[in-house]
C-alpha cells in the first residue's frame, strides 16, 4: 500500500504535552511496565518514523512512551543545542509529567547518547537499557556520520543519506525517500536540525553526546548493545568499547545489517528487546 503523505503524518502526530512553554509531541501505546523509546538523530526523522515497526510489538507487553526530541519531528524546537542535558531534562518532564517514576529504555544512535546520560543523572529511574547502535562514546566522525548531519535539502540528498543508513538498499523505496524528504522540509524542521548538528565542525557533536567514560563505568544496570556488522554511521568498534565499559552488558552484532537494526532486522530486535525486559541478561 503506498502511504500518502498527509497519512504518514497523521501517523507521525501522537499526543502533545506542553512543559515551560515547549511542546513536546509523544506516542503512548501499550499497558504494563514502561519503555521510553529514543529516535535517531537522521534527517527527516520521527519517533514513529524510527519505532514505526517496533511499537505495535513492544505494546503487546509494555507502555511504550516514545517522543520527538527537541528540534526534530512534531516537537519544539530549543534552537541550537549544544548540551544534551536539555534532551535529559526533556525526558525527565515528560515522564513526571506522565507520573512514570521508573522506565527501560531503548536509544537508537543519538538517542543512545541520550539514553546514557540520562542513566548517569537519573540511575534510580532506570531498570534497563538497550543501546543500538549508539553514540556515548568519543571517536572520529565517519564520513556517513558527517554526511548524514551535513544534509541540505533535496530529493537526492536524503536518498544518499538513508543510503548509509540501511544495508538492504532496496528498502530505500521512492515512497520511503520522498516522505523523509518533505518532512525534512517541513516549515521550522530543517533550520533547527542544521544548527544544531550541520556546523562545519561536525566532530563536536560527537563530543557533546559523549559521557565521561568513568561515568559509563559506574553504572550497574543491565544493559543490551545492538549493532549492524555493516554499519557505516557509528562504528562497530565504539559498541565493542562500550560492553567492555558497562560492566553489566552484552553486546549482539547482527550480519548483513546496517544502521537500521529496528528495521532491517525488526524480528530479531523486537523479540531480543521484550525479552530483555521481561528477563534481564541474568534471567
Amino acid at each position: 500500500m503506498i502511504t500518502g503523505s498527509n497519512e504518514v503524518a497523521r501517523a507521525e502526530i501522537g499526543k502533545s504535552l506542553v512543559m515551560d512553554n515547549c511542546a513536546t509531541n509523544y506516542h503512548d501505546v501499550g499497558e504494563g511496565a514502561a519503555v521510553l523509546l529514543v529516535h535517531g538523530s537522521g534527517p527527516g526523522v520521527t519517533a514513529w518514523a524510527n519505532w514505526r515497526l517496533n511499537m505495535p510489538e513492544l505494546a503487546k507487553r509494555f507502555r511504550v512512551i516514545a517522543p520527538d526530541m527537541f528540534g526534530f519531528g512534531y516537537s519544539d524546537s530549543k534552537g541550537r543545542i549544544e548540551d544534551k542535558q536539555i534532551w535529559v531534562d526533556q525526558l525527565v518532564a515528560l515522564l513526571d509529567n506522565l507520573g512514570i517514576d521508573k522506565v527501560s529504555m531503548v536509544g537508537n544512535s543519538f538517542g543512545g547518547g541520550i539514553t546514557l546520560a540520562f542513566m548517569i543523572a537519573h540511575p534510580d529511574r532506570v531498570e534497563r537499557a538497550v543501546l543500538m547502535g549508539p553514540a556515548g562514546l568519543e571517536f572520529p566522525i565517519t564520513p556517513a556520520l558527517d554526511e548524514v548531519w551535513g544534509y541540505e535539502p533535496s530529493v537526492e540528498a536524503m536518498r544518499s543519506s538513508l543510503k548509509y543508513l540501511a544495508w538492504d538498499h532496496s528498502r530505500l523505496t521512492d515512497d520511503l525517500v520522498q516522505s523523509r524528504y518533505e518532512a525534512s522540509v517541513r516549515p521550522g524542521a530543517h533550520a533547527p536540525y542544521h544548527t544544531t548538528f550541520g556546523g562545519p565542525d561536525r566532530q563536536r557533536n560527537i563530543a557533546m553526546l559523549a559521557s565521561r567514560e568513568e561515568d559509563i563505568a559506574a553504572l550497574q544496570q543491565e544493559a543490551l548493545i545492538l549493532h549492524g556488522r555493516s554499519d557505516q554511521v557509528i562504528p562497530l568498534e565504539s559498541s565493542v568499547r562500550l560492553a567492555n565499559l558497562l560492566p553489566c552488558a552484552d553486546l549482539h552484532v547482527f550480519g548483513e545489517c546496517g544502521h537500521w537494526v529496528q528495521i532491517e532486522r525488526m524480528a530479531s530486535f523486537n523479540r531480543m528487546v521484550s525479552e530483555f525486559f521481561t528477563s534481564g541478561l541474568k534471567g
